[in-house]
């Protein structure tokens, strides 16, 4: 078995080692304002009802939109969708419109109004399921109460951001272990 040599690292760029999952776009909607923002960091909270949170910063403008709406889409893109994750997430929504600044597709959902970025394999309509931690550190729990998802794309490669402007792709490599869950565990 591999020992390691750490030495001290800085605790502000610990989230190279700890974003839990793949890049996604926000999209958001309040009255006629439209607003797709980039979002590097989320995590399962929960498996029934389907629970997430993530920190969605208050000067973004997707922020608002949520606040006053209570809910989102979370739409996972591929790898092709690069420059579209980092010039959304270099813009502001007050100054363009990111869908055709982007050549982004917008679909209607069919539960909630924010819409759906019809260029990424997945998209998960959500409503806040809690604002409790909103207004002390911006975190928003969301359940998903719709999910749409390309079944023809087994292994994506999605973006995990590591920050420092450093991306990693998850491939096709896969490690089956099944054969050592518990049943049960296999959710």
């Amino acid at each position: 078995m591999t020992t390691y040599n750490k030495h001290h690292f800085p605790v502000e760029k610990v989230r190279k080692y700890l974003e839990p999952g793949p890049v996604a776009l926000v999209t958001s909607q309040w009255e006629n304002q439209t607003d797709i923002m980039t979002l590097g960091w989320h995590t399962i909270l929960e498996f029934s009802p389907s629970l997430l949170g993530c920190m969605i910063a208050s000067m973004n403008l997707s922020h608002e939109l949520i606040r006053n709406s209570g809910e989102c889409v979370i739409n996972i893109p591929t790898v092709e969708l690069i420059d579209a994750v980092v010039a959304i997430g270099n813009s502001h929504g007050d100054d363009i419109d990111k869908f055709a600044a982007n050549g982004l597709t917008a679909q209607p959902g069919s539960v909630v109004k924010a819409p759906l970025i019809d260029e990424c394999f997945a998209s998960f309509e959500c409503r806040l399921h809690d604002g409790a931690l909103v207004d002390n550190y911006n975190f928003f729990i969301f359940e998903v109460v719709r999910a749409h998802v390309d079944p023809a794309l087994a292994l994506p490669e999605t973006l995990h951001y590591t920050g420092e402007g450093q991306f990693r792709v998850m491939g096709d490599r896969q490690l089956d272990q099944r054969q050592n869950f518990k049943p049960e565990m296999l959710i």
